[in-house]
């Protein structure tokens, strides 16, 4: 038996509160004592591991759950529309910006959605499944129907409706939705290397999605009921409404059911019509009316806007040339004044604004590969003349003795071949 004296009773408590708890007792006493401190505190923590710096998000709020989100994400406007017509209140689900975290590229918000995207979830109340976050709006999504599945629309018809044109949308849809808003440095999107294809295969699945829809004259995708691919694809068709005509305004941005559908929902649906304004506010106000985003994307404020050339012409086989390879996005063919024994000029077929090679930005960087490994090829043929070697030329402008401007790369060889300049 050990008696405890005052004096030892007194050096325990003073080596008791010298302990760090939250670290020796472990993440939930931790998430507790972070809980204490402000945003402000937290977020200048230095965290451990990725739980413990999205545990660092539980002090912006005492709800069940935080949703990370922006009115303007389409992504994220699905799970608003599940929780508004749900009617969730705030102490179940709050939503909050990012930017309380330090925005999408800090270290607390990728704790919660390693890949930097909106939105995110914090799970702050107990859960069977011991998961404290989830990324992924589909699985955010899936998420609350199943934890609210009692309260308001299931938004899961027995319909498979639904899960193809959900599944479609999340495949190939919002894959590529940045063609119509991302800078050219963010290229390539998908399977798609420039901003021309990739909105033409965005126009190609809208009408793909449209395909998948009911004869039914229900005012939703499935009939009478409001379901997942409601509340999936609506928001994306707000952007493609009005993104799309930035672009291409000759025709309408929304295949004619999907339009229909689409007004009906945005004038005759409430909640429909509340995601509307909260994404159209931000983009007319911010995004477009401040930042000015589109004046700088190529095809939207800047346009390829040069006059055609003779290779225009060559391409669409009005004037004859001896062409040596072709595919769909490059022509080559003999110089008609050869400046050397073999001489080929290789050209993109599409000059989309490669007037110059100073014209080029990233999304040329697949076009300008392909040219290069065309030339390449040709340099290797001997039956075009060419032997151990060549020059690959490339004139820019009027110091740089260009001609004809829609760029092109001269392939030259059949000799040894003097100084450069």
């Amino acid at each position: 038996e050990v008696t405890m004296t005052m004096k030892s009773i007194g050096l325990v408590a003073l080596l008791l509160a010298a302990i760090d708890i939250p670290n020796v007792l472990g993440f939930s006493t931790a998430r507790k004592s972070i809980a204490s401190l402000s945003p402000t505190t937290t977020s200048k923590l230095t965290m451990s591991s990725s739980e413990e710096a999205a545990a660092a998000a539980t002090p912006l709020s005492k709800s069940d759950h935080i949703l990370f989100d922006m009115p303007v994400s389409n992504n994220g406007a699905r799970i608003r529309a599940i929780l508004y017509y749900k009617q969730l209140s705030q102490q179940q689900v709050e939503i909050i910006s990012p930017m309380k975290l330090g925005g999408l590229r800090s270290d607390e918000f990728k704790a919660l959605s390693p890949q930097g995207l909106m939105p995110a979830l914090t799970i702050q109340k107990e859960h069977a499944s011991g998961m404290t976050h989830l990324s992924e709006s589909d699985t955010i999504a899936r998420y609350f129907l199943a934890e609210y599945s009692g309260t308001g629309p299931s938004f899961q018809p027995d319909n498979p409706r639904s899960n193809q044109i959900n599944r479609w949308h999340d495949m190939y849809l919002t894959t590529i939705q940045g063609c119509l808003y991302k800078p050219a440095s963010r290229f390539p999107l998908g399977n798609y290397a420039d901003r021309k294809s990739a909105i033409s295969a965005f126009q190609k699945n809208l009408k793909i999605i449209e395909g998948f829809m009911s004869e039914d004259e229900g005012m939703y995708l499935c009939g009478d009921e409001v379901s997942l691919a409601d509340a999936s694809l609506f928001p994306t068709c707000v952007f493609a409404n009005f993104m799309l005509p930035k672009f291409e305004d000759s025709q309408p941005p929304l295949p004619p059911k999907l339009t229909a559908w689409f007004d009906n929902l945005r004038t005759n649906d409430s909640v429909f019509s509340k995601i509307y304004k909260e994404i159209m506010d931000e983009l007319v106000t911010s995004w477009d009316e401040k930042n000015h985003r589109w004046d700088k994307i190529w095809l939207a404020g800047l346009r390829d806007e040069a006059p055609g050339t003779i290779f225009d012409k060559i391409v669409a086989k009005e004037i004859p040339a001896t062409i040596v390879k072709e595919d769909k996005h490059i022509l080559a063919f003999k110089d008609i004044n050869p400046l050397a024994p073999a001489h080929v000029l290789v050209i993109p077929k599409d000059r989309n604004g490669l007037t110059n090679l100073r014209r080029a930005s990233a999304e040329h960087t697949d076009i300008l590969g392909k040219m290069l490994v065309a030339a390449a090829e040709i340099a290797n043929d001997e039956e075009l003349g060419f032997g151990d070697g060549a020059r690959f030329v490339i004139n820019d402008g009027n110091d740089g003795g260009q001609e004809v401007y829609h760029i092109h790369l001269h392939v030259l060889g059949g000799k040894k071949l003097g100084t450069m300049v």
